[in-house]
Parts: C-alpha cells; structure tokens; sequence
C-alpha cells in the first residue's frame, strides 16, 4: 500500500511540473530513478529508467499529436519490472502498451472533461467572477495529474502480482526476443528523434558526430561537450555577421535621409 501511495505521488509531481515550467521530471530516467528509490533499488530503477528515455526520447507533444503517456508507463514499467525481480527487456515489454492505454485516458479527459472547464471559465469571464477562472485553470491542469496519480496508484496496488506471473509464465525464446527488442527499440527512438531535428542544416554536424566517434577515442561524453561547444561558437558568429549587416544597412539608410 505504500509504495503504491509513493509511486502514485511520483506520477502526481511529475505530470505537475508544467505548474512550474517545463522542467522534464516527467522523462522516465527521472521517474525510473525514484521509482527505484521506493522500490528499494535506486541502481536498477536509474538504469531501466534510462532505457526507457532511449526509447521514447522521441515523444514529445507537437501541435495535436500527444505521444504515449511517458509518466504512466515510466513509473509502472520500472514499478513491475523490479518487483517482479526479471530483467531490462521486460521494462519495455510493459512500459509502451501501459503508455499507450494512458494516452487513450488522457485523450479522453483532454478532449471531454477540459472543454467543460473551458466552457466553465467562459460563463466565470462573463460574470467577471475572476476567482471562478482561476479555480478552472487550476482544475483543468491538477485533474489530469490526480488521474495519472490514480492510474498508478491502483494499478499497482491490484496488478503486482498479476504481471509477475505474467512475466514468470512467459517462454525462455520470448525473453530472448525481448532482449533482443531491448537494443533495438532505442534506436527507434533515435530515429523518431531524428526525424523531427535533422535537417539539411543540421545534418553536416551529425555525421561528423558520426564521423568522430568512430575515428577517434573519444567518449560521448566528449563529443557531446565539443558539439555544444561548436554550437556556441557557430551562434555567436551568426549573430556577429547578422549585426554587422544590420547596423551596414542602417548607415546606408541613414546617408540616404541626409541627401
């Protein structure tokens, strides 16, 4: 009952943090890392919590389309995987159908219950009843989060020792595909990631990435600090040449005004 209570605060404070600005305690190796604290396994939380970011690092909100739900599946995912004491390749096998049945959840509270608030808070602007928007607003985004929290609280507490022996029941060959699935369903993720940066602008620098991790010796680490540096550096010669030809172009129209 209690981890099932604390899991179910992970989800609350984690799809909260929109209240304070898009902070990313949402990504699931934030939410793995707790949700190993509570599971009493911080090291195996951090790093099913991390394989789980490789998969959905792509799985960001653009415009309409929302992703599957990265909180539910993240904290449940980790949750079940290590009371059920199996390996990474089940985190997977649980995360993304948990992830995609929440979505189906928040599809239905985003397009039902969040245009009632809005109607709500229309009758409240009418009214000039400023208290009654802002209870509105408030409800609007803290429903959504004691859903979730609800989701995982429950889901949790009745479904632990189902999927274990779920998990237990499953054949050797099946857990040697999955761990195969592991290595491959991140680099989809890096490909739907790809997908949505890459560019002919960009592309350059991702195959001299490329290019530099296999020529060289150097970690990832490394390549990412000389990427962000070269980034700076690109940056800030852009924007010296857009200055130096903003401030041409304003002599030029200034000497015009004189003659």
């Amino acid at each position: 009952m209690l981890q099932a209570l604390l899991l179910g605060l992970i989800a609350f404070v984690a799809q909260s943090e929109f209240a304070l600005g898009t902070s990313l305690i949402s990504r699931p190796i934030v939410t793995g890392l707790f949700t190993g604290l509570v599971m009493g396994d911080i090291k195996t939380g951090l790093i099913m919590g991390a394989t789980l970011e490789l998969a959905f690092i792509g799985s960001f909100s653009i415009g309409g389309s929302i992703p599957p739900d990265v909180v539910t599946g993240g904290i449940l995912g980790v949750a079940f995987s290590i009371a059920s004491k199996t390996g990474i390749e089940t985190v997977l096998l649980l995360a993304l159908p948990i992830a995609t049945f929440t979505l189906i959840l928040k599809n239905v509270y985003l397009g039902l219950l969040i245009p009632m608030l809005s109607h709500k808070a229309d009758i409240y602007a009418e009214k000039g009843n400023t208290k009654g928007i802002e209870r509105m607003q408030i409800l609007s985004g803290l429903g959504l989060s004691f859903m979730l929290a609800a989701i995982v609280f429950f889901s949790y507490l009745l479904g632990s020792n189902v999927i274990s022996s779920i998990l237990n029941a499953i054949p050797d060959f099946i857990q040697r595909g999955l761990a195969v699935a592991t290595g491959i369903i991140p680099a989809l993720g890096f490909a739907m990631l790809a997908k949505l940066l890459i560019n002919k602008t960009v592309i350059p620098y991702l195959f001299l990435g490329f290019a530099i991790a296999i020529y060289s010796q150097i970690p990832l680490t490394g390549i990412a600090i000389m990427g962000a540096i070269l980034s700076v550096i690109i940056v800030n010669i852009t924007n010296g040449i857009e200055l130096r030809y903003k401030t041409k172009n304003q002599g030029e129209v200034e000497n015009d005004e004189d003659f």
